[in-house]
């Protein structure tokens, strides 16, 4: 190590060890998390431990608020599916007002997958008042704070997903993963069917409580070293193989092929991927997300969630990526006014 290595090292220190008790999730560009010798000693094992007890904390305060049916296939399964959202007349409506107009749209390729996405804004908004509706029904935003364990306004955007669209490699989205080693919260309400060809939601039930056999396999693989496997993994993002599942004792992931008007809300701490799609095709869906620091024992408290910058903030995100494109990375990519589904 040289000598400015070295010093830099020291210095960013502080930094390192404040950001153990955040959401900081990569092993590979983390020297503490990424530490083998911390991880022996039991590093990651507690921050996994430590910030599922704060979540369970956390949503026994907000479980009054969900809906009874709701709330416990969520805590059996990992997931809630709602048919039927919408009154088909005003689901009719509220996707044609979506899908037939122009949106400032961005994209991202990953492998054979094209990924475009729309912020829901205040202009869309403005333009789709059952929108603006649907996403302050109360019941819904209880069910979301309850899954992402805050209570936090979630992201929302017009999502297209078109698959088999050429490519020499395999979409990372259809690999069985967890987002991180804590919950977070996505939801998908299809504006159109999905089928088991179209590459469906998959989930493995169950998987978002962290059993003593996934806390296990947990600390096994924070001993890795992070340049010996998969860099989403290393990241943070764990990919789980048919093995792994059977070592934590869950089951096989399933994908729900499900009609449009649906509603899926799913914690994706738990295990979770694309489906593989058969066939080219798109998937249109408003998706949402929320994620926050695990370790914060407080409900609320977050000012991005009030009225007048919860819209904004996707928006926000954005552009603050452009601006530093060059240190961050930018990977959604402006592609001009599109409709969801155009060309």
């Amino acid at each position: 190590m040289t000598f400015t290595s070295r010093a830099k090292a020291i210095a960013l220190a502080p930094i390192h060890v404040v950001q153990l008790a955040t959401s900081a999730k990569s092993f590979l560009d983390h020297p503490l998390i990424g530490s083998q010798r911390l991880n022996r000693l039991g590093l990651h094992r507690a921050r996994v431990r430590i910030a599922d007890r704060l979540c369970r904390w956390r949503r026994r305060r907000l479980a009054r608020h969900v809906r009874p049916e709701w709330r416990e296939a969520f805590d059996r399964d990992g997931f809630v599916v709602i048919e039927n959202l919408l009154p088909a007349d005003e689901f009719e409506a509220m996707r044609k007002a979506i899908l037939e107009h122009e949106w400032p749209a961005r994209e991202m390729r990953q492998g054979d997958a094209i990924t475009r996405r729309i912020a829901v804004d205040p202009e869309m908004l403005a333009a789709i008042p059952a929108l603006d509706r649907l996403l302050d029904r109360p019941d819904l935003n209880a069910l979301f704070h309850y899954v992402a364990s805050f209570r936090t306004k979630p992201l929302h955007y017009v999502q297209t997903i078109v698959s088999n669209c050429g490519g020499d490699n395999l979409d990372p989205q259809q690999v069985i993963h967890a987002d991180s080693f804590h919950a977070s919260m996505k939801a998908w309400l299809f504006l159109r069917p999905v089928a088991q060809e179209d590459g469906p939601f998959t989930y493995v039930r169950g998987s978002h409580r962290f059993t003593p056999e996934r806390l296990d396999w947990e600390h096994r693989r924070s001993l890795a070293d992070p340049h010996s496997i998969d860099r989403l993994s290393a990241r943070g993002s764990p990919r789980a193989t048919a093995d792994d599942l059977a070592q934590m004792q869950l089951s096989e992931p399933e994908g729900l092929a499900l009609p449009e008007n649906t509603l899926v809300v799913a914690d994706t701490g738990g295990f979770h991927a694309r489906g593989a799609a058969s066939r080219p095709g798109e998937r249109v869906e408003l998706w949402s997300y929320s994620r926050r620091n695990p370790f914060l024992p407080w409900l609320g408290g977050d000012l991005l969630s009030l009225p007048g910058l919860a819209e904004r903030r996707v928006g926000w995100l954005w552009g603050f990526r452009d601006r530093f494109e060059r240190h961050l990375g930018q990977p959604w990519q402006k592609v001009g006014k599109r409709r969801p589904t155009d060309d």
